[in-house]
């Protein structure tokens, strides 16, 4: 049986741009084997530029203008690095990035856009750029959310984008019953350079009847917090300040060696730089043979030229030039659902041309609105019950792959008692414990299916969820084993995947106080990340110490499973990005447990760590081992930003229903979607402990000092062990 065909090259996308989205589009579509396709990008979402003015006038809303890359990405069975390149080392072969280490590659391409921000300009930290568009949709968003009766906007750049926004800008806040004063600056004594003489009268006319102040031949020396001040001494007060002043080429990029013009990237026909192993697209990119204006037309156009020699530099096959059209029809809203077209010298405008406009920008977000399902279709000829053992959802990964409660239970019944005298305790709790000296060691082992192929992200994920029982039992982390499970690749890229792993997970393992001692490699069919643990601990906190009248305090909010779900699915809820969701999920999963721990160890009777079977699953273990029940406050649990919204919308992890029925008849609830979160598998979940009810508030307020979103969620009563959901 072959398996999986091996990696054997990285191909390395450097941003997020339209070029490089559509790329990732029309790769999911057709990959080609044998590659590592990742993408780079600070953010897990990109905005598409031709709906920002609308989005600016309030046309659309944010999420209609986002593409999504994280979800991208999945279709694409791509890698996606969140963090912002900052240079190249050519020789090297690697993408240097600001927050971790160095991603190899045997091809690059960049898309990172452009920059409008000031940086020659006194002061210019008080304006706020249009490029990158996310910064300023969102700052744009909460000036508009403090309803000014009489807000100042100056807007420095008078070209189409200035224009555009400027009348945007004036339109949404009348919309919102204010009395705006909008000024735009031109440095030169004429604005819309570039523009034909229709186009250019038609918008200078809307200009006027939208209230927008124009200034020509205004050159500012300085923005500070509240005005801006000209040259020649004359100030403007201003209560937001938009810099739309021309292109700026991202600094980074002079380092790395390329052939630069004007600071941008030179690329010949085959959209290559002057270093064969890298391309470049979009507006950071200069057309070297066909000079054009920057604009987002060319980098939609030149996706599958790019796309195309990708593949061929990759592969050894025959290139294809781009040719960009020498004009294109531009299309320039005019705040309201009105626009003005320049092509030919001619003044058209309308509804009409907005209409067309609306029609173009729809197309193409519709394009990473939904994807074709990829599924391969089962055989013709296959085992009765193949079918629905596969399910109609994808297997999940982290705790989400593991078995069932009862399962478990069921296989661990059958194993002897210890008989060793230093062995305390095996099954039954979060950890085995063995006596060593006047204390205790703990020992545990924990391995997950890996949902993200970001390999430094899961093996830090990975960490905190193995030092997950150590915690929970009051002891502390001592040392670690690995056992990795790699998927077939080069030797150059394993030994890549091995470091990257081994030194992401040291740093969570030391930070906690624990020496790595090595561990178990294998190659497989997929990558699976496992730690074994020991802690050490002078006294153990047990599962079956809770005490009625205990406060139940929990440190982490729950979601994990059903976001990594809808993720892997790539279906997201009405209304969320989904990749925002993920990437929330992601930051909140690697905070470690050792500093709550710390704070509840102490004063907790009982405690255990919210994993795989849920925490309804965990405090039911809790309840049994301690004799008693408990009331749960279902409005009280924490849960992650967007989790109750994906649980309404049908998602679910696939242990979901396994943990359901191993709590049938022991939980009293009325369902809904918030109630089916105390059921998700969480993966690198928080801490659950019983404390005395007097210290709840005063270890919460800790907690929540920590930045962790604690939560007294209930309390434990006399009864037989029943939970009780309420709210």
């Amino acid at each position: 049986m072959q398996g999986p065909l091996p990696l054997v090259q990285d191909l390395v996308l450097i941003g997020g741009g339209h070029a490089h989205a559509l790329v990732l589009r029309m790769w999911g579509m057709d990959p080609l084997p044998g590659v590592r396709l990742t993408v780079i990008n600070p953010g897990p979402v990109a905005p598409y530029t031709g709906m920002l003015p609308g989005h600016i006038a309030g046309h659309y809303a944010r999420e209609d203008l986002m593409i999504d890359l994280v979800r991208l990405a999945r279709f694409a069975g791509a890698r996606v690095i969140l963090d912002r390149a900052v240079g190249i080392d050519r020789e090297a072969k690697r993408v240097i990035l600001g927050r971790r280490d160095p991603i190899g590659y045997d091809v690059a391409s960049i898309d990172v856009g452009i920059a409008s921000d000031l940086p020659q300009l006194a002061g210019g930290e008080h304006a706020v750029a249009a490029k990158p568009l996310g910064a300023y949709a969102e700052m744009w968003q909460s000036f508009v959310a403090r309803r000014l009766p009489q807000p100042k906007l100056v807007v420095i750049g008078a070209g189409t984008g200035g224009v555009e926004l400027a009348m945007a800008s004036a339109f949404r806040l009348k919309a919102e019953g204010a009395a705006p004063e909008v000024v735009l600056l031109e440095r030169g004594e004429a604005a819309l350079p570039g523009l034909g003489e229709g186009a250019r009268a038609a918008l200078l006319a809307r200009l006027e009847s939208l209230g927008v102040r124009l200034m020509t031949g205004a050159e500012p020396a300085r923005v500070e917090a509240e005005r801006v001040v000209l040259a020649d001494g004359r100030e403007l007060a201003s209560d937001f300040t938009l810099s739309v002043a021309g292109a700026q080429p991202q600094g980074w990029l002079r380092a790395t060696g390329l052939a630069l013009h004007e600071g941008f990237v030179s690329v010949g026909p085959e959209l290559q730089t002057s270093d064969p192993a890298i391309f470049a697209a979009g507006d950071c990119a200069h057309l070297s043979h066909a000079p054009r204006p920057k604009a987002g037309v060319f980098a939609v156009r030149e996706a599958p030229i790019l796309l195309h020699n990708l593949r061929a530099a990759l592969s050894g096959g025959r290139m294809r030039r781009y040719r960009p059209q020498r004009d294109y029809l531009k299309l320039i809203s005019c705040g309201g659902k009105v626009a003005v077209a320049d092509k030919f010298g001619k003044r058209l405008e309308g509804r009409w041309l907005w209409q067309l406009k609306d029609r173009i920008d729809r197309k193409f977000m519709e394009k990473f609105a939904s994807y074709p399902a990829m599924t391969p279709d089962l055989p013709e000829v296959a085992a009765t019950g193949l079918r629905e053992a596969l399910g109609a959802k994808p297997l999940c990964g982290g705790c989400g792959a593991k078995v069932g409660a009862g399962d478990l239970s069921a296989a661990l019944s059958h194993l002897p008692a210890p008989v060793r005298g230093d062995v305390v305790w095996g099954r039954g709790d979060d950890a085995a414990v063995l006596r060593q000296g006047d204390g205790f060691q703990v020992l545990t082992t924990d391995h997950l299916r890996a949902f993200t192929h970001d390999a430094a992200l899961m093996a830090r994920i990975t960490a905190v969820h193995a030092t997950g029982d150590i915690w929970a039992m009051g002891a502390a982390p001592q040392a670690a084993l690995a056992q990795i499970t790699l998927p077939r690749m080069a030797p150059r890229m394993q030994a890549d995947l091995l470091r990257e792993i081994m030194e992401a997970a040291s740093e969570v393992f030391s930070a906690a106080g624990a020496d790595v001692l090595g561990g178990h490699t294998s190659v497989g069919a997929e990558l699976t990340l496992g730690f074994t643990v020991t802690g050490l601990a002078e006294r153990i906190i047990a599962k079956g110490g809770a005490r009625p009248g205990d406060a139940l305090v929990l440190t982490k909010a729950l979601g994990t499973g059903v976001v990594l779900a809808a993720e892997m699915a790539g279906q997201p809820a009405p209304g969320l990005l989904l990749g925002e969701v993920v990437e929330q999920t992601y930051r909140r999963m690697v905070r470690p447990l050792g500093p709550a721990a710390s704070i509840l160890a102490p004063e907790a009777h009982a405690m255990t760590d919210v994993t795989g079977f849920g925490l309804a699953g965990h405090l039911l273990e809790m309840l049994e081992a301690s004799g008693c029940a408990a009331e749960l406050d279902l409005a009280s649990v924490p849960l992650l930003p967007g989790a109750e919204r994906l649980s309404a919308a049908g998602h679910g992890s696939s242990l979901l229903p396994a943990n359901r029925a191993s709590a049938l008849g022991r939980v009293r609830l009325t369902d809904s979607p918030r109630a089916a979160l105390l059921f998700d598998p969480q993966t690198a979940g928080g801490l659950l402990a019983a404390v005395p009810a007097q210290a709840a508030e005063r270890l919460v307020a800790e907690l929540r000092a920590l930045g962790e979103p604690a939560a007294v969620i209930g309390r434990v009563s006399e009864g037989a062990p029943i939970l009780t959901v309420t709210g």
